[in-house]
């Protein structure tokens, strides 16, 4: 990925820990002109395969995980960063979750719970789509979901103040901490679109009847709160933007740059892995040899073959 390297600055899209950031201050389109559409498309399909043989070692060197989480606003294209990117990895060793509003279940446990056991393995990609960041996102723009949650304490809105906040962001931190300080790489991507680009593919699926089912007129609902999404998206990367757990944010307007800029990242951070393959030792190697010779051996039936005919 070495020419896409130098075309993406992985740098100019990472959200370094400890600045405080606003989301207008980030361009939602690609601004470059060393890039096009037919060109970054060729180079994600040569992305693809590296990042099938960085699959592999992962698998084999059995020492880390990989979460990789996404959040954005409806239609920013979370499915299709999915489906385009990971396309080439071994569906074995991938597994994603796409999290809705908690069930009943879910309510019964702390907000981490289901996210827990999403995790992924040794070895294993694990791809959230929505994850534990709604936590302090819809329910940050809507107080009241918090009440469902029957926290000591939280008797109603009112009780939800800048110190809750505060609590839940620290919360995070510490959950992501102990995952990366046992072996789990994360990276967290937040697709940044307009509202405009929003409104054009909110259309987009309204009149195409192959996209009907992708609107729901609580999406359009959602988009009234436009404003108190990007300041809550904008809080929340600022407050938990770590070493152990960076935010990216990705201009998503242009799907074409948005899909290769989040495989640059990750072909990124799987390289500071150092990721080989185990190293076979010498009486390994002879058992390897005394197999070979013994298959070797063997006709075409699998039975080993007569003195006469190995003659």
């Amino acid at each position: 990925m070495a020419k896409e390297s130098k075309l993406i600055a992985v740098k100019d899209h990472l959200v370094k820990p400890g600045k405080k950031i606003k989301l207008k201050d980030f361009s939602t389109k690609y601004k470059g002109k060393a890039l096009n559409k037919k060109e970054s498309e060729l180079l994600l399909a040569k992305s693809r395969e590296q990042l099938a043989e960085m699959q592999d070692k992962l698998y084999a060197h059995n020492r880390y995980s990989v979460l990789i989480i996404f959040q954005a606003m409806d239609a920013a294209g979370k499915d299709g960063a999915v489906k385009h990117i990971m396309s080439g990895f071994n569906p074995l060793g991938v597994k994603v979750y796409s999290f809705k509003a908690p069930n009943a279940q879910e309510l019964d446990h702390d907000y981490f719970w289901r996210h827990s056991l999403a995790v992924p393995a040794r070895g294993e990609i694990a791809i959230h789509n929505r994850s534990h960041y709604e936590n302090v996102l819809v329910t940050k723009v809507h107080p009241e979901f918090v009440l469902n949650e029957q926290l000591p304490g939280i008797e109603s809105v009112k009780n939800i103040d800048n110190k809750f906040w505060d609590a839940r962001y620290k919360q995070i931190r510490r959950f992501e901490k102990n995952l990366a300080e046992n072996g789990t790489l994360i990276m967290k991507f937040f697709l940044h679109v307009s509202k405009k680009e929003q409104k054009k593919r909110f259309l987009e699926r309204i009149d195409d009847p192959g996209k009907n089912w992708k609107f729901s007129l609580s999406d359009l609902k959602e988009r009234g709160f436009w404003d108190q999404y990007q300041d809550a998206y904008s809080e929340a990367i600022t407050e938990t933007s770590t070493d152990y757990a960076p935010w990216f944010v990705i201009p998503a307007d242009d799907k074409w740059y948005a899909r290769l800029a989040i495989a640059s990242v990750i072909h990124h951070h799987f390289e500071r892995l150092e990721l080989n393959y185990p190293v076979v030792g010498e009486a390994q190697k002879a058992e390897l040899q005394k197999a070979k010779a013994k298959l070797l051996a063997e006709d075409d039936g699998g039975k080993e073959k007569s003195s006469k005919s190995a003659k």
